[in-house]
Order: structure tokens, then sequence, then C-alpha cells
């Protein structure tokens, strides 16, 4: 590309693998979604099911949810390779959770205002058809969770190959190498929220049917609405201390510290950035000030290589007398 013509990189800026599995996981689910998001919503509407209609509702934001978050990881692969993006692709995935939050936090906005009105002007219920649709409802609601349940965790093991050219064997860092695909996670957290709410309906009516108890319905919607609710405002906040590199608190920036310290105790960190760039994989800027002593930048990345989320390190050496970079 013209406007990096000039540079000369002998590494890449794509720190994250993927996740393929995943992927193809979240197509099959979405489809699934789709088909009995119709079943449900008509259900719901046809047998005057607030629990139902509402389950239904939330089926279709999943639908969009699973959707955005295949999409999310078919950008990603598709442009790991652009150079525009200088630390690759992965937030595309980190953004696409982020979205697919905000709109679960909407729909349970939805649920709890329709739940409330039906509360207030109840309608009568076709039992026996509302409670058909919803074991099915709740049937593909497992399927799905079951095909999304730790795909999140696969190829995190292998390739470490990114940045420490110079290193021999080295340990990892276990949190680094088990830290969740938020892409995959908000698509799986859709799915056990459209279960919960299943569930839910499915008391409701069995309820309403066996005991009368025709208000469980909307109160049991009200119910679902707040624990989806504190489930996507939990995602919200993962995502944005993601998306706004609110790194500083984590474990690693300690690592860091003590790695700089067992070099040589003398030397003072006076600047330092970390920031994450994949899954368990993070970038550092360091600034040093070691004085007269005879430590190179190159000396830094290489003891920083024990810690292999590290995968992104650029060093700047002060002293009185010199200023020394590498990156």
């Amino acid at each position: 590309m013209q406007y990096l013509s000039n540079v000369k990189s002998n590494h890449t800026h794509q720190f994250d693998e993927g996740n393929p599995l995943a992927q193809k996981k979240i197509l099959i689910a979405t489809i699934l979604t789709g088909v009995m998001m119709v079943f449900e919503i008509f259900g719901g509407w046809f047998f005057n099911s607030m629990a139902l209609l509402a389950d239904g509702w939330h089926m279709s934001s999943h639908m969009l949810a699973l959707g955005l978050a295949y999409f999310a990881y078919r950008m990603a692969r598709k442009y790991s390779q652009d150079q525009r993006f200088c630390f690759g692709t992965w937030k595309i995935e980190i953004l696409a959770g982020y979205s697919s939050a905000i709109l679960l936090m909407v729909v349970a906005l939805f649920m709890g205002i329709q739940s409330v009105e039906r509360l207030f002007n109840p309608v009568n219920i076709h039992y026996n058809e509302a409670i058909s649709i919803a074991v099915i409802g709740l049937a593909v609601n497992f399927i799905c969770a079951w095909l999304l349940h730790d795909s999140g965790h696969h190829h995190h093991h292998h390739h470490e190959h990114y940045h420490h050219h110079d290193h021999g064997h080295h340990h990892h860092d276990e949190d680094g190498h088990h830290e969740h695909d938020l892409n995959q996670k908000a698509a799986f957290l859709h799915v056990v929220a459209d279960a919960v709410t299943s569930v839910l309906a499915i008391i409701a009516l069995f309820a309403g049917k066996f005991f009368g108890w025709d208000f469980l319905d909307a109160v049991l919607g009200i119910v679902g609405a707040f624990l989806v609710a504190h489930w996507s405002w939990g995602l919200i906040r993962e995502t944005v201390k993601t998306l706004l590199d609110a790194e500083m608190e984590h474990p690693v920036v300690q690592e860091i510290q003590e790695v700089i310290d067992d070099l040589d105790s003398r030397i003072v960190i006076t600047d330092i950035h970390v920031w994450k760039v994949g899954k368990g994989k993070f970038s550092c800027i360091l600034s040093l000030d070691v004085s007269s002593l005879n430590i190179t930048a190159d000396e830094v990345r290489k003891a920083l290589s024990i810690h292999e989320e590290i995968v992104h390190v650029s060093v700047e050496i002060n002293t009185s007398s010199r200023l020394q970079a590498a990156v």
C-alpha cells in the first residue's frame, strides 16, 4: 500500500488467530434461531401469551446478534492482513460483542414494558398451544447453547510466534490462554438469556393452566427482563473495557514491572502503556531510565519474552547522555 511503502517490517501485526470453529457454529445457531423465532412470535400473538411473545421477540434479537457475531468473524478474517489495522482486526469482534450487549439491553427494556402492560391488561391465553411452542423453543435454545459452549476456548494454545523471535522455551501465562472470546461469549449469552426466558414462559403457562395464575405470565416476563438486563450490563462493561484499552489494572502490568526489577532494580520505569490486542495477548510500550547502566532495549525485550502473552513490545532507553529505542 502506498502509505506504507517505506515501512520495512519482519513481523505481522495480526495478534489473534480468530475462532473459525465458533464462526461455523454461530452460523448454524443463527439459522436454527431464525426458524424458531417465526414460530414463537406467531404462536405468542395467535395464542395470546405475553411470555411466549416476549420470548419470540427476544429470540429475534438473538438472531440479529448471532448474525452480527458471524459477520464480525468474517470481517476480522477478511481484513486480517490489511495493514491499515495497525494492531490487527481482533477488535472488530469486540465491537460486535459490545453491539450485541446493547441490543440485549434494548430487548430487556422492551420485554419489561410489554410485560408490565400485560400485567394490567390481561388477555385469555391458549395454554396447550403456547406450551407446545415454548417447549420446542427451549429445545432449540439448548441445541444452540451446546453448539456455542466453549467454542471460544479453541485455538488459543498454538502458534505462539508473534514477536519474540529470539527466545527459546518459555512458560505460558495460563490466564492469558484461557480468556474468553467476547464475540462468542456475547452470542452464547444471547442464547442462554433466550433459554431462561423460555423456561420462565413454560413455568408461567403451566401455572396459568393448572392453578389459574394468569398474572404469572406477565410477572415472569418482568423477572426475565431484569435477568437479561443484568447479563447485558456485565457484557457491556467487559467489552467497553477492551475497546477503551482500560487494561492497566491487568496482572500483566505487574508482571512487566517484576521483569524489569529482576533485570536490574536500579532501572526506573518512567512511562508504561499496556493494551490488549487479542484474546490474552497484549502490546506494551516502555520508557526506562537506566542511568549509567549498560542496558539495551533488546535486552529488555528479551527479558520480557518469558511472558508469551506480551506479543508486541516497544522499548525506549533513557540515560543522562543517550536515548535508545527499539520496537
